[in-house]
């Protein structure tokens, strides 16, 4: 049998196999580089991306919280012109019950009775006077109480004053103003139908 040397062939195809294998190992690297580079610059490009768009968010809500502030703003000075508003127009309603107050005060008042002091505190009027009998506070009082301008006198004080007749008295009252009664009875109808 013929003896064939193998080992040199063997050693051929092994050197040839690594040299595929070293091949195969530089190209999987390769790849492996390139693949590595495309995928970070793919990453940096979605966080430019990402933080471009955030920015433009960021700009956008100061945007919008300026407005949200101004918008209050406006609320506040809406507000408050509503209030001014509101203050004139009362002002405005009520200016003319001072003359009402005063007149039906006049109509109330019997003779023989005069009043030296009128202070009005809210919706309270102090009422201070003389007159020259106790009656006529008595008839004063009712007549007040009769009023559609006032309601609930009630006497606080009353002292003698001889010097202004013999049964003459000084007194002081609170008497409560209000707009006039059948007003308010109006207004509240008006409510309880609603």
């Amino acid at each position: 049998m013929a003896k064939i040397n193998l080992l040199p062939w063997r050693q051929e195809y092994r050197a040839q196999k690594q040299k595929e294998f070293q091949q195969v190992a530089v190209l999987v690297v390769i790849a492996t580089v390139v693949s590595v580079f495309m995928w970070m610059k793919t990453v940096d490009a979605q966080i430019a991306n990402q933080e471009q768009r955030n920015q433009l968010l960021n700009t956008e809500i100061a945007a919008l919280n300026k407005q949200v502030r101004e918008i209050k703003d406006l609320k506040k000075r809406r507000q408050e012109l509503i209030d001014r508003m509101r203050v004139i127009q009362e002002l405005q309603g009520n200016r003319p019950l001072a003359v009402r107050y005063f007149d039906e005060m006049v109509r109330a008042a019997p003779e023989g009775l005069w009043l030296t002091h009128l202070k009005r505190t809210g919706k309270t009027l102090k009422v201070s006077g003389v007159a020259e009998s106790n009656n006529r506070v008595s008839s004063f009082m009712r007549s007040l109480d009769q009023s559609e301008w006032f309601q609930s006198p009630n006497l606080t004080g009353v002292t003698a004053r001889p010097e202004f007749g013999e049964q003459a008295s000084a007194f002081e009252m609170t008497v409560n103003v209000s707009r006039r009664k059948t007003e308010d009875k109006s207004a509240d109808g008006a409510n309880n139908g609603a």
